[in-house]
């Protein structure tokens, strides 16, 4: 069973998705770790109650990204971590790490990249008056949302949606599509699939 940790800086919605589709099977995964950037972040104690290992730390502690990314890589390696799942973590992902996991490194967008990537993705498709936005799941590298798209899966705008009707869709896919995603790569055979 691949081992993954979870990278997570908010109240941890779609971090309670997954664990739960791992809860009830739907998922056949193990969720070694979360990490978080934020130690007061409600996903912190998500995890405590599901009794999964955390490790949290403040950026801004550390000398550069590379530092506080090697010791991020010796927690991963400890806990024999086979791929990461971003989930809300509000930092791009560094070379460090990228190298350590190339092409397993994952990140949910809640837009139709290449459409609408970075911050506020969802407020922007709204203001854009856009009649479909969407989530897509791809592989992270180097850029912000620029990486190789694994799924997508679009959502429908109608005129009388307020932002909030569109970000609670947009949501509600996410926490549905993004296990079913993971558990179609967990359940490749061979690792140069998974790439």
């Amino acid at each position: 069973m691949k081992r993954m940790a979870i990278f997570a800086s908010g109240t941890g919605s779609n971090f309670q998705a997954i664990v739960d589709a791992v809860q009830k099977g739907s998922l056949q995964a193990t969720i070694a770790l979360l990490i978080c950037d934020k130690p007061e972040a409600p996903v912190v104690e998500k995890a405590k109650r599901a009794n999964i290992p955390v490790f949290t730390f403040k950026p801004k502690e550390f000398a550069s990204k590379a530092v506080f990314e090697s010791l991020i890589c010796k927690q991963l390696q400890d806990a024999k971590v086979d791929f990461i799942v971003l989930a809300g973590y509000m930092r791009l992902i560094g070379p460090t790490l990228l190298q350590a996991y190339p092409n397993k490194i994952i990140n949910l967008h809640p837009s139709l990249l290449p459409a609408f990537p970075g911050k506020e993705a969802i407020k922007q498709a709204f203001q854009a008056g856009v009649k479909i936005t969407g989530i897509t799941i791809h592989y992270v590298d180097e850029g912000m949302d620029t990486g190789p798209i694994i799924a997508q899966e679009a959502v429908a705008i109608h005129d009388d949606d307020t932002l909030f009707d569109v970000e609670r869709k947009i949501h509600q896919v996410e926490h549905i599509f993004y296990p079913q995603t993971l558990q179609k790569l967990c359940l490749t055979e061979y690792e140069e699939e998974f790439t």
